[in-house]
């Protein structure tokens, strides 16, 4: 089969690779769609993460089951199946903790193109088959679908994780993909303001159009000083960092009030340290909570995100910018990796 794979350390391109085989409680899939992340440009340029010659690359795709193991109780080859970026080991103490996605060690819930190869082929292997797969309704497109196993699973995750009171305020600190997500997230839990902080024209008009009731335009005005004004002096309820830099986390926790809290749903990907600035975290005891956590996945979890797409809660389609099938997969990472063209998501159909 062929396979998008990182050759080496800033270099990308198609390889040959052998169709992987199930395990017994496995399942093969045959790809039809996916979707370029930021994450995967961040492991092809060397940040945290693996750094195997060959890894196949992506996280997020739906598919076509092609092949089962013996001990797949509920799907069979021809189902069509959303898998999460996430593909915990169910069996672990982690899992059995109530944190899965850090099954076997920490992040290793994350599997695809991590600790083995990801989607981006016109094959990949998915463990524990039955837990982790969820079938797509069919009033449900793969293009639509395919949202559910990332964007929409970390994005909601920040909102989970902030302890949103119904009609409170939250800030989510940058509206790309998973921040636009963050949003939709922030106004289904009950939010009564929501702040997108983005300085891009094009990701400011979406996120107004997911339910950003104010822009703030860090490069046109102090962030802390405007979130202030617009919470009367008192700052946000919850604070959801979602682009993984030193900078915005501070900004966080500064707009975040006493007994607020700062959720991080960003990938810190360079720098030996994160800062929390004293003063503004009250000298360590302001009672601001800083939350964590890894894009949740999961049978369980992708079907219920698929229900809010059955249900029309949210069009996750706004956000596909670019669409590439997977002969032009190279120009495809080009675009994602070199942010061209105003992208936001590139979707690959196979």
């Amino acid at each position: 089969m062929k396979a998008f794979v990182m050759k080496e350390i800033g270099k990308v391109g198609f390889t040959d690779k052998p169709i992987p085989q199930p395990g017994p409680v496995d399942a093969v899939v045959r790809t039809t769609s996916g979707l370029i992340c930021t994450s995967d440009t961040h492991t092809v340029s060397g940040g945290m993460g693996p750094k195997e010659k060959n890894l196949t690359l992506g996280h997020e795709a739906v598919g076509v089951v092609h092949e089962v193991g013996s001990e797949v109780r509920d799907f069979r080859p021809g189902d069509r199946v959303l898998v999460g970026a996430i593909t915990p080991d169910w069996g672990s103490a982690a899992a059995q903790n109530g944190y899965p996605s850090q099954s076997g060690g920490p992040l290793n819930g994350f599997k695809f193109a991590n600790i083995k190869d990801g989607i981006f082929a016109e094959y990949f292997h998915v463990n524990e088959a039955d837990a982790n797969l969820a079938k797509i309704p069919d009033s449900i497109s793969d293009d639509v679908a395919v949202y559910c196993a990332d964007m929409f699973s970390t994005g909601f995750m920040g909102a989970e994780h902030g302890n949103i009171p119904v009609g409170g305020t939250v800030a989510v600190l940058a509206q790309g993909p998973v921040g636009m997500m963050a949003t939709v997230g922030a106004r289904l839990r009950g939010a009564g303001l929501v702040i997108g902080i983005e300085s891009v024209p094009r990701r400011q008009e979406i996120a107004r159009t997911y339910g950003a009731d104010e822009i703030v335009d860090f490069t046109k005005e102090d962030v802390v000083e405007r979130v202030l004004e617009l919470t009367r002096g008192e700052g946000v309820d919850t604070a959801i960092e979602a682009l993984g830099a030193d900078s915005t986390f501070q900004t966080a926790v500064k707009i975040t009030k006493p007994g607020g809290t700062i959720s991080n749903i960003g990938y810190f990907w360079e720098g030996e340290f994160v800062h929390i600035p004293r003063v503004e975290w009250g000298v360590g005891m302001a009672d601001k909570t800083i939350a964590t956590g890894l894009c949740p996945g999961g049978r369980l979890r992708m079907e219920r995100l698929l229900r809010l797409l059955e249900n029309h809660r949210v069009d996750p389609t706004h956000m596909t910018t670019h669409r590439f099938s997977f002969d032009e997969m190279e120009r495809a990472f080009e675009v994602a990796d070199k942010k061209l063209e105003d992208v936001i998501k590139v979707l690959i159909t196979f």
